[in-house]
């Protein structure tokens, strides 16, 4: 009972620790504050790019004898362009990007074409410089004037400002010519990436975001710098059922979206890609109306990927940088800040990394204890405090009840010791009534007497 005053609190206080280091490990990063549009535009921004897809035409005046038309052209550097910018997703750590077929169409196209639209775009500026008809400048121009080489261009902008040459490895068609989907190649490794969803799955009035490069969000006011922000607009799913004229499925969404926009990634709330901008609504009285776009479903995508032999894979950049994130956001900036130094070595060019980096050096000193981290250490204890209370116990009842058993086994085997001898009587019982009495006294002493008084006459 003694033993058990000491052992069992010592117990209770062991188990205490155990039960403290299960709560602590069990504490997980909380990211319940940040809104989930705010956690899409994070994830998804690094890996949303700037399409550029162009072709350069280059010309000849042969008149020397108009030197305001001369003059126009030097200007021009003897060049017209013919193309635009869109956006695309990043969908696998090697490189593979998806996009629109229109934002590349200009590099795609016969050069015969190519060159048509370039004279086209020629006699527009020199008919409005002159102020003349177009059919007049146009005639005059076809006269005078050649092209002398084409040069095809695509450029793929990542948000860190890289530039790269982008490869075409499956083409659809333009808008009303086909499925406007395009799949482009640049090399690259531990690129960040989206996720492909499942069209199938969506549903009307789902919530929706459209990424890209409007170019409604370029400004002169802005700098340059401001150019690799991608925007990220807030909508609903309008309607899932409607078709091109030539039958490809389209998914009609109410974020707005604008020039620049096309190809960019419609994400749904889980950052998946369900879709990729492809066309606004009609003007009305000539002006765009927003909240009525479509986009190509991101199953229509994927027969294009599948071609290209593209594998929608994600790369250790985007585990590490959303482990660093979740972190970031719970409040444990010390731990964040390992993951994004992680990130930086793996893929030194990401965008938003060296932000993360100095906002969680700045706040490192209020940052939160991640038990998890110190897991083996817990167990090193929990499994110490376990043994010693298994030896505690053993201490205080099993060694107890042993001792008691050996004790009671001992007593069953001994030989109990031989009762003290009983005394012999010196007076026996001479007048034979069984018992010892004064009489027996009297007796022994006269019997006592005669033997001497014989002894004395002797």
């Amino acid at each position: 009972m003694k033993r058990a005053l000491f052992t069992i609190p010592l117990c209770l206080i062991l188990i205490g620790m155990i039960v403290t280091s299960f709560v602590l490990l069990g504490i997980k990063p909380s990211s319940s504050n940040i809104p989930q549009a705010q956690k899409l535009a994070e994830y998804s921004k690094p890996a949303v790019v700037r399409i550029l897809g162009y072709s350069v035409v280059g010309w000849q005046f042969n008149n020397p004898y108009d030197p305001e038309v001369e003059s126009i052209l030097s200007q021009l550097n003897y060049q017209t362009v013919v193309g635009g910018s869109g956006s695309g997703a990043i969908i696998s750590s090697d490189g593979y990007i998806v996009t629109n077929a229109h934002v590349v169409e200009a590099a795609q196209m016969e050069d015969e074409d190519i060159a048509i639209a370039a004279f086209d775009q020629l006699v527009t500026i020199m008919a409005d410089y002159f102020r003349l008809d177009y059919d007049t400048v146009y005639d005059y121009m076809l006269t005078y004037t050649q092209y002398t080489g084409i040069q095809k261009v695509i450029k793929v902008i990542l948000p860190s400002g890289d530039t790269f040459e982008g490869d075409v490895k499956s083409y659809g068609a333009p808008v009303n010519e086909g499925k406007d989907v395009a799949v482009l190649k640049i090399e690259g490794k531990n690129l960040p990436t989206l996720k492909l969803g499942n069209s199938d799955n969506i549903q009307n009035q789902d919530n929706i975001w459209v990424s890209g490069y409007p170019a409604a969000a370029d400004s002169n006011l802005l700098s340059p710098d401001s150019s690799l922000v991608s925007s990220m607009n807030a909508g609903q799913i309008s309607a899932i059922d409607k078709k091109t004229e030539q039958g490809s499925p389209v998914i009609q969404i109410n974020a707005a979206a604008t020039h620049g926009n096309s190809g960019g990634p419609v994400i749904n709330d889980k950052g998946e890609i369900i879709g990729l901008l492809t066309f606004r609504g009609d003007t009305v009285n000539g002006q765009e109306v927003q909240g009525f776009n479509f986009s190509v479903p991101v199953n229509i995508v994927k027969e294009f990927t599948n071609q290209a032999g593209a594998k929608n894979t994600a790369s250790n950049t985007d585990k590490l940088y959303k482990e660093g994130l979740e972190l970031y956001w719970g409040g444990y900036y010390e731990n964040a800040l390992e993951k994004f130094e992680a990130v930086q070595r793996l893929y030194p060019n990401h965008s938003e990394i060296k932000k993360f980096i100095i906002n969680s050096e700045q706040r490192a000193g209020d940052s939160k204890t991640l038990w998890s981290d110190y897991k083996t250490i817990f167990y090193v204890v929990g499994g110490t405090a376990a043994l010693l209370i298994i030896l505690l116990l053993l201490y205080t009842f099993a060694f107890k009840a042993k001792k008691r058993a050996v004790t009671a086994a001992l007593a069953a085997h001994q030989v109990p010791p031989a009762p003290p001898p009983t005394p012999q009587n010196t007076i026996p019982d001479l007048n034979n009534d069984w018992k010892i009495d004064v009489q027996d006294i009297i007796l022994a002493l006269q019997e006592q007497q005669k033997k001497q008084q014989k002894k004395d006459d002797g």
